[in-house]
């Protein structure tokens, strides 16, 4: 399975602002130039990664869901999907997808003897691709509820890809009590009008060296949910999704423009 070292990759950027070691010098360049424009970046992804935790621990403890498709997972980090989950109940079954092979190598290389949890390298672009592999097939029964996980993706799809559309071809097939967690780049417009600025000027950077990262309306991204029901609190900072103060504490960002670059929420079908 090659991989080109030379260009940068949405995954190995996003592992090296959460402090990771699996990224390139390419990766690193990109990552530098978003500092630049954003300093306190690093936090948002800590943040991302906290409301992560929380939305799988919410939907295992409290919704009763054993089996979660996580589709544009990211590189193997601290406290993964599976290792969340498996705090609640070590049965619950996880399949990662994600179209970077990097991820797949390092997937199955952590995933060796594990029979609940799995990783296939798939495109968020292709649902049917998804939906029909023998993996997710083999892992995850539809007509149980399903816990499917978004987070930090659909703001890699151009509104001309039709992210909402591509979207809710996965929630047709989810049944009712499935639960769909999204974390979004977010531009809040005249609501903080300083945080609005700095969305412009990363999702300049991220659009001229990766060629992805919308930063969308709250209003946009509360229309990536579909019909879906939003659960307590709604569309909110990702540190506002449940977190307990001491956690939040400790990754607010000293920039407090930033915080309001980025929103999170989780739905469940009814």
């Amino acid at each position: 399975m090659k991989i080109d070292r030379t260009k940068p990759s949405v995954a190995r950027v996003y592992d090296y602002m959460i402090g990771g070691k699996d990224y390139f010098a390419a990766d690193r360049a990109v990552a530098e130039k978003m500092l630049r424009v954003a300093p306190d970046a690093p936090c948002n992804g800590k943040a991302n990664r906290a409301f992560l935790r929380r939305a799988v621990t919410h939907m295992a403890q409290e919704a009763g869901i054993r089996q979660f498709l996580d589709i544009g997972s990211g590189l193997p980090t601290v406290e993964n999907v599976h290792e969340v989950a498996h705090e609640v109940d070590p049965a619950i079954r996880v399949v990662y997808v994600d179209h970077d092979p990097m991820v797949l190598t390092h997937g199955r290389a952590m995933l060796a003897d594990d029979t609940t949890t799995t990783v296939i390298q798939a495109d968020l672009r292709e649902p049917e691709t998804i939906l029909g592999h023998p993996e997710v097939r083999r892992f995850i029964d539809f007509r149980e509820p399903v816990g499917l996980l978004l987070v930090a993706v659909l703001h890699h799809l151009a509104d001309g890809e039709d992210p909402a559309g591509i979207a809710a071809r996965f929630y047709r097939v989810l049944a009712p009590g499935s639960h769909v967690a999204i974390s979004h780049f977010c531009n809040p417009g005249d609501r903080h009008p300083a945080a609005s600025r700095l969305a412009v000027d990363s999702e300049r950077v991220f659009t001229e060296h990766l060629g992805t990262g919308r930063f969308r309306s709250p209003e946009e991204i509360r229309a990536l949910f579909g019909d879906l029901e939003l659960i307590e609190p709604g569309l909110v900072p990702p540190l506002e999704w449940r977190q307990d103060p001491e956690t939040a504490a400790g990754i607010l960002p000293p920039d407090r423009d930033l915080y309001h670059c980025l929103y999170a929420g989780v739905a469940r079908k009814v």
